[in-house]
């Protein structure tokens, strides 16, 4: 060997194995993630780098309904409210945008945006407020559509929200681009945001919820009167990954008492997201 080459390395040669393996087609995304979990492992790759792109490979396979605002939890206007009513809703939501909906017709008729309505609130201001001056035209999308198609279209259409929609047209939820980028990226909170169970325990139907795995234990058993271990879990996530004795992967399941637990979102560090059905019938 020249004494001027430097000796091979275990990082140039586990480079050199996951740029081959890359380049020759891995036969599956599992493979690519196991290389990658590896590089993490030996610090060639920051674990919130790993994180993001475990969300990227998972966004492709979760579906609207996964991640969706269900109907009865939306912030709405009523096409019939006044200003003043419309300006309360927005104050105590915190929200920017708002689906407006028609309660005869059980309809959302378009999008009003919170800053829409600041040029009726300047001094000396006379014009009339006229909903249909401001209202903005609704994406309505089916609850089967695939996240990472839905993060496409928003950023071609520049639109940050779409009206779910159930298979006979009613509207059934609603989903923001920053509820598709928290996939990837993470919670993402700022100012306005507040610490509700509401945020964290969705009900989809009367008796299926998703729930984020970072839901305090105590939080879980206020809302389903149950008495899981607070003492030694925080989340519901961590409470979770306990009985299943291992990391779960996406669309494990488990269950516990009257409640089935599926995995809906994990990475190779914890469980994010949780689809739960329950039996009224069963006892808790």
């Amino acid at each position: 060997m020249n004494a001027d080459q430097p000796p091979s390395s275990s990082r140039k040669g586990w480079l050199e194995r996951l740029t081959l393996s890359l380049l020759g087609e891995p036969s599956d995304r599992e493979q690519i993630l196991k290389l990658l979990r590896a590089a993490e492992h030996r610090n060639l790759l920051d674990r919130d780098a790993l994180s993001m792109i475990e969300g990227v490979f998972q966004v492709s396979e979760m579906q609207v309904r996964d991640i969706m605002i269900p109907r009865a939890q939306m912030a709405v206007v009523n096409e019939e409210d006044d200003i003043e009513a419309m300006l309360k809703i927005a104050r105590e939501s915190g929200h920017s945008r708002f689906p407006v909906i028609d309660d005869r017709q059980d309809m959302v008729i378009g999008i009003l945006l919170a800053k829409d309505l600041l040029r009726y609130l300047t001094p000396g201001k006379t014009e009339e407020f006229v909903l249909e001056d401001v209202m903005r035209p609704a994406i309505f999308i089916p609850e089967s559509k695939r996240l990472n198609i839905l993060l496409r279209e928003f950023r071609a259409s520049k639109n940050h929200m779409a009206v779910v929609v159930d298979e006979y047209g009613s509207p059934a939820g609603l989903v923001t681009i920053e509820d598709v980028l928290e996939q990837i990226v993470g919670e993402i909170d700022d100012e306005h945001d507040k610490d509700e169970i509401g945020q964290s325990i969705m009900q989809r139907e009367p008796f299926r919820y998703t729930i984020k795995a970072l839901t305090p234990i105590e939080d879980f058993n206020a809302y389903f009167k149950t008495d899981f271990d607070e003492d030694k879990f925080d989340t519901i996530g961590g409470f979770i990954t306990n009985y299943f004795g291992h990391l779960p992967r996406r669309d494990e399941h488990i269950r516990i008492r009257n409640f089935d637990f599926k995995v809906i979102k994990a990475d190779s560090r914890r469980v994010h997201l949780l689809e739960m059905t329950t039996r009224p019938t069963a006892p808790v």
